[in-house]
């Protein structure tokens, strides 16, 4: 559990906090006491809360994240650039300089206005290819799945610039390697959207035939992204050492598995479900090690696959009323 006296209290900043996974982050400071900060920039807060404090802030502009940091402990980084397949496609740079400028230009303000501690994300696609669930120290063991060539290494590089942040300032870094995350909140549209929220709005949609795009037997390892922040919490306050840690699902299953409850919870459970394996699946098995993320700070999942797809497809059918 997160201890609730260590952020209770303590003015905390979430960059991309009206965003997916920084809503999360806001939700859950909120409920543990914390004075909660948002940058916003071109989209509105999804919490409405009169305890939420908002700067406007273009966080590619160092004097905007100073402006933004300025009086803040801790900070939770979790804006940055979509990069769904669809948005690569067209333009394949955006995700890489994007969150790599962004990121930089944070770490660089957060610095100069003396923050005590900062979460940073990098990602599980900066692992090379393997068939077992990868550990932390495997990830210079050899290059980036080719799929993830230019986003795999962006994340890599953001490891190395907190590490001199680290080494240069009196600044604690967390430094986050997690998996894929879905949840309430996800962005489902067509063009933008990742593989859980786009599998979900095709199932409530009725789609029939269902085509997905692989033959089914990939492995993925998908986490909660309730999951995902309380993860980061604990991070942040017991190992802001700027050593990286895995936080994921720690539990493998199939696209076809994945498919199949998503199908089952919009109730489209007897579409005909069709895999096209013309179409790129990029990675074929993916899974992380969790041990140490347990064994630092008790970080364990809660939220079952089946579970928290339940829930997500119920709550963007609740978003279409």
């Amino acid at each position: 559990m997160t201890d609730t006296n260590f952020y209770h209290g303590k003015k905390v900043l979430v960059t991309g906090g009206t965003g997916f996974v920084g809503t999360h982050f806001v939700e859950e400071l909120l409920r543990l006491g914390a004075h909660v900060r948002v940058a916003v920039h071109q989209r509105p807060l999804i919490v409405h809360d009169n305890r939420i404090e908002t700067v406007a802030a273009d966080l590619m502009l160092l004097d905007d994240c100073r402006k933004a940091m300025r009086g803040v402990q801790y900070v939770f980084h979790a804006a940055g650039a979509v990069s769904a397949a669809a948005v690569t496609a067209s333009n394949p740079m955006s995700a890489i300089t994007d969150n790599l400028v962004l990121t930089a230009r944070c770490l660089q303000g957060a610095w100069m206005e003396n923050v005590e501690r900062f979460q940073v994300f990098s990602s599980s696609t900066g692992y090379p290819a393997a068939n077992h669930p990868i550990k932390e120290e495997e990830m210079w063991t050899g290059p980036t799945y080719p799929a993830y060539f230019g986003y795999g290494w962006m994340r890599r590089y953001l490891e190395r610039i907190s590490e001199f942040v680290v080494s240069k300032s009196k600044m604690q870094i967390a430094l986050v390697r997690p998996t894929a995350v879905y949840g309430r909140h996800d962005n489902f549209d067509p063009i933008a959207s990742h593989v859980i929220p786009a599998l979900i709005r095709r199932a409530v949609e009725k789609q029939n035939p269902y085509v997905v795009w692989g033959n089914g037997e990939e492995v993925r390892d998908f986490l909660h992204v309730t999951d995902l922040v309380r993860g980061c919490l604990l991070m942040l306050e017991k190992h802001a050492t700027c050593d990286p840690v895995n936080i994921g699902y720690g539990q493998a299953a199939t696209v076809k598995q994945i498919v199949q409850m998503i199908l089952k919870a919009a109730g489209n459970e007897n579409a005909k479900l069709v895999f096209d394996t013309t179409k790129p699946s990029t990675i074929p098995f993916r899974m992380v090690d969790t041990t140490k993320a347990k064994r630092l700070f008790g970080f364990e999942p809660r939220m079952t696959l089946e579970v928290g797809l339940t829930d997500t497809v119920r709550w963007y059918q609740s978003t279409l009323k």
